[in-house]
């Protein structure tokens, strides 16, 4: 009777640690696959990195803020951080940070009184349309093109500032 009781403990043990072994495989190739998935999509995007102001090419609208220095990095959950440094019209620098996605839809912005939800929309795997707002109210408009060689952007913005005075700004970025 013995025999019998240890060898179902014993078979019962091997099916154990067979489905605990793929089990964890299952795991470990799902998230590679996650993780993989995930890189791709940021390495994709050619609007990802560090741009820096080509202050020579730009046009900027008088009294415009200059963003010298512009980074877009991944986030947690998918998103996408957009850091940018600079200065005002007066020399004073400038900080604000944009967490979200590229998906139309506006999120918080922090570090600017000019406008407070940003939106990104991409038009094509190069281009993305963006809109500020203010309280609801729509601030500023834009367009961004990643060159094909990815080594320069252009930024278009279109807006009415703090006075009621429209504006148009031609900003060159190079990749860094």
């Amino acid at each position: 009777m013995m025999i019998s009781s240890v060898w179902i403990d014993v078979s019962l043990r091997k099916r154990s640690n067979r489905a605990v072994r793929k089990n964890r495989t299952a795991t470990l190739v799902t998230l590679a696959v996650l993780l993989t998935a995930t890189a791709a999509t940021f390495a994709a995007n050619p609007l990802m990195g560090t741009w820096k102001l080509n202050e020579a090419k730009s046009k900027f609208a008088t009294g415009a803020t200059k963003n010298t220095m512009v980074t877009y990095s991944p986030a947690k959950d998918d998103m996408v951080k957009c850091t940018v440094d600079g200065v005002d019209k007066d020399g004073k620098p400038v900080h604000w940070v944009w967490v979200g996605k590229f998906d139309g839809k506006p999120y918080p912005i922090k570090g600017t009184p000019a406008f407070d939800m940003l939106t990104y929309t991409p038009l094509n795997d190069r281009t993305n349309n963006t809109v500020a707002t203010k309280a609801g109210k729509v601030v500023v408009t834009g367009m961004l093109l990643v060159a094909k060689d990815g080594k320069s952007r252009l930024v278009r913005l279109t807006g009415t500032d703090a006075n009621g005075q429209k504006f148009t700004d031609m900003t060159y970025y190079d990749k860094e």
